[in-house]
């Protein structure tokens, strides 16, 4: 088969390579445990720079403890670096969780908000961690473009822009 010479063909290729190398919907393919977007949203604002293993290790007890935005909300910080410390960033990836916990509750009754434009004003919530959210645990079109992303996308020709966004 020759090799597609337009970026969409190009895609749909390797969109179809993915497939089959990887069945499975986002949130199969997911490595994240989680039952909510609340409970994915905070899983990934904890997974940076520490491993999925290590959140699902964490998570259990966190969920346990305060199981939905109100209660971590009303959590106190020491008691959340007790339990989240060992995916390292204890004290920020604290602040992040309370204080979007916070804003769920306050601005958003408690409800993950769908938008893009919403997610991103929650404190530890970026881009990449809003797509990851809105395509995993909502099955809205997203993909979640870090450093890896970026560079596979230009070097497979899909794009030969430099700005994920």
């Amino acid at each position: 088969m020759p090799k597609p010479r337009t970026p969409k063909g190009r895609a749909r290729e390797t969109a179809a390579r993915l497939a089959a190398e990887y069945p499975g919907d986002a949130r199969e393919l997911c490595e994240l445990d989680f039952e909510t977007p609340y409970q994915l949203l905070v899983a990934t604002v904890l997974s940076a720079q520490t491993t999925d293993v290590r959140v699902n290790m964490v998570t259990p007890v966190l969920f346990a403890r305060w199981p939905d935005p109100a209660d971590l909300a009303a959590a106190d910080p020491g008691e959340v670096e007790e339990v989240i410390r060992s995916t390292g960033f204890f004290r920020s990836k604290t602040r992040s969780i309370i204080g979007l916990a916070s804003d769920l509750t306050g601005r958003f009754g408690g409800v993950v908000p769908s938008r893009m434009e919403d997610l991103v004003t929650l404190p530890g919530v970026g881009r990449k961690t809003a797509n990851v959210v809105r395509s995993v645990a909502m099955g809205l079109p997203g993909l979640a473009v870090d450093t890896h992303v970026g560079r596979l996308v230009v070097l497979l020709g899909l794009t030969a822009e430099t700005d994920p966004v």
